[in-house]
């Protein structure tokens, strides 16, 4: 695969199309560790590398989960930005849509708390959901839909969930081919390493969190992938088990080691999305 223009780690990162758009994250400024807004995509097509686009308006961040915006009318597509850290290393409770064409970043509604570096996913239905993060928003969870009472056009709002079994920061989110939202590993913040643990949140009319059989290493900050009735994991911060690699089978419920481990080792903070 093609290099990224910028070496970043803690980026956000997702699908936008046929592209993978990279978003912010920490970079290297000569010997200064520092939060980027810069912006690359790699695009569709045999051969393509990637380029970069411009910068965020609102500037540098790190720890932000990215949601790539279904129907977009952007020349480059759109993505939300949830939460996240500033330059500052303030975490973040904004919510931002960004246009990747030109930069431009439009506040949308606030989540209810400061979420930096929470798992998040789209469900099938279209809301948005938003988990963890650093601090005493670890066992936190909402969602972002339409209210349960009132027109069909009424602005969408943030609503508070039930909290997870546990809290988890720098964990992956996905979505379940049932359309259950799960969220793996991450660290407690009170643990001396990452976790194992996986749980899965089914929303209803008895919305509840419910374990799922933990992965083979505990790891945190790695990439995560779901399709087809499978979710795929890799990388991370995990000990010796830093190149190591899985994937969670629904049907057999259990997670298999895949064959083999990433080329290299040193894997932390990074992302990953389907294309």
């Amino acid at each position: 695969m093609p290099a990224l223009v910028t070496a970043r780690t803690k980026h956000a990162c997702c699908a936008v199309g046929g592209s993978v758009a990279v978003i912010g994250g920490r970079t290297l400024v000569g010997n200064v560790d520092t939060t980027t807004a810069s912006v690359e995509v790699l695009p569709s097509g045999k051969g393509a590398a990637f380029v970069s686009l411009p910068s965020l308006s609102s500037g540098g961040i790190h720890g932000a989960a990215a949601i790539a915006v279904e129907g977009s009318d952007s020349a480059a597509g759109q993505v939300l930005l949830l939460g996240g850290r500033d330059s500052s290393h303030v975490p973040l409770s904004t919510v931002q849509l960004v246009d990747l064409a030109t930069g431009v970043c439009t506040q949308q509604p606030q989540l209810l708390r400061r979420h930096a570096h929470p798992a998040a996913a789209r469900l099938p239905d279209g809301r948005i959901v938003c988990a963890g993060g650093v601090g005493a928003v670890g066992l936190s969870a909402e969602v972002w839909g339409p209210p349960e009472q009132g027109a069909q056009d009424a602005a969408w709002t943030w609503t508070g969930l039930h909290t997870m079994s546990t809290a988890r920061y720098g964990g992956r989110g996905c979505v379940m081919s049932d359309g259950r939202f799960a969220v793996l590993g991450g660290m407690d913040g009170a643990s001396v390493g990452p976790m194992s643990s996986c749980e899965a949140l089914t929303l209803g009319d008895s919305t509840h969190w419910e374990p799922l059989p933990p992965m083979h290493d505990a790891r945190m900050h790695f990439a995560c992938a779901a399709m087809a009735g499978c979710i795929f994991v890799a990388g991370g911060i995990g000990g010796m088990d830093s190149q190591s690699s899985e994937v969670y089978d629904e049907v057999l419920g259990r997670w298999l080691r895949l064959p083999r481990d990433l080329p290299h080792v040193g894997h932390v903070g990074m992302s990953g999305a389907l294309r």
